[in-house]
């Protein structure tokens, strides 16, 4: 699969997330002013924040697929970070107004009672159903073109069934036997899986904007294909660092230093390639050192 059709299942994936965020913002709007459901307000703001940060994931996505240029030599990829950590935090902020909105109806000495409880539950099916189907194409998408910020979308509308499924739940509950407080009980858990939610974003794109290495089981994999490469007799300062969807890979290999330049080139392409078959997302650096030289005093200490 090339990068150009990589980036046009990425944008695909990014554009069927804004139309389909700004339907459900729509329908949940009048599904709030005609029922007053705060299950319905929790997933309202859900739906409000998923709208923001699938047009932020839009641009990133259109940002992160530009060419590596003069000022940018690795690349666009951190867009991808920068817009995940700005989603995270409009997401723990919703939950935070969520949950005080709960707790004051909880404690309230006046219970609110729901109304229009049918129209609520049609919108709150149709938002299952249409979430449903985003995110069997989302997940086609990141399948195929390994995309962090699309793999992380549809992970958030996965997480949006939750709250959806409570809603419906409550709504049946208050027009079945009147017990509006449920609505109250399913706002807060909302509240929790989206600042849930939030944390695991944040954390994920902090580490990623702050050059932490690769998943271990990507690096144990580098390691196997590097030392079972033909021609190569060891290696080491294997380093890695995460960027949006790339994965940076440095690596020193050991060759024999009797052969030619052209030999030795040779080798370092063909484990450039394997591990780049075995990795198609990676950038991957090779520098090449004749085997058993004594590194000069004022290298840095090999890892």
């Amino acid at each position: 699969m090339t990068q150009d059709t990589d980036t046009r299942l990425n944008l695909s994936a990014g554009v069927l997330s804004v139309s389909v965020a700004l339907v459900l913002v729509l329908a949940k709007l009048w599904a709030l002013a005609a029922t007053g459901s705060l299950s319905i307000a929790a997933t309202l703001a859900d739906s409000g924040l998923d709208l923001l940060m699938s047009l932020g994931g839009l641009a990133a996505i259109a940002y992160a697929a530009k060419p590596a240029d003069e000022d940018h030599a690795f690349g666009h990829t951190s867009a991808e970070d920068l817009a995940a950590l700005g989603q995270s935090l409009f997401i723990l902020f919703s939950a935070i107004v969520i949950a005080v909105a709960a707790i004051r109806r909880l404690l309230s000495d006046t219970p609110v009672a729901l109304a229009s409880e049918s129209a609520g539950m049609v919108v709150i099916v149709f938002s299952i159903v249409v979430t449903v189907a985003l995110v069997m194409w989302q997940r086609r998408v990141a399948r195929l073109t390994g995309n962090r910020v699309v793999a992380a979308d549809s992970l958030h509308y996965v997480g949006d069934l939750i709250p959806n499924a409570g809603a419906l739940i409550a709504l049946w509950a208050s027009a079945r036997y009147g017990l509006a407080q449920i609505d109250s009980v399913v706002a807060l858990f909302a509240a929790a899986v989206m600042a849930f939610g939030a944390q695991r974003i944040g954390r994920g794109a902090w580490d990623a904007l702050m050059d932490r290495q690769a998943d271990p089981a990507m690096i144990d994999g580098i390691k196997e294909i590097a030392g079972n490469h033909p021609g190569v007799l060891g290696f080491h300062d294997l380093k890695t660092r995460v960027a949006g969807s790339r994965t940076f890979v440095n690596l020193h290999i050991e060759l024999d230093g009797a052969q030619t330049l052209d030999e030795a080139h040779a080798i370092g392409a063909a484990l450039r390639r394997a591990i780049i078959r075995a990795y198609p997302r990676a950038d991957v650096l090779i520098h090449k050192d004749p085997t058993g030289v004594q590194p000069h005093p004022d290298d840095p200490t090999r890892h």
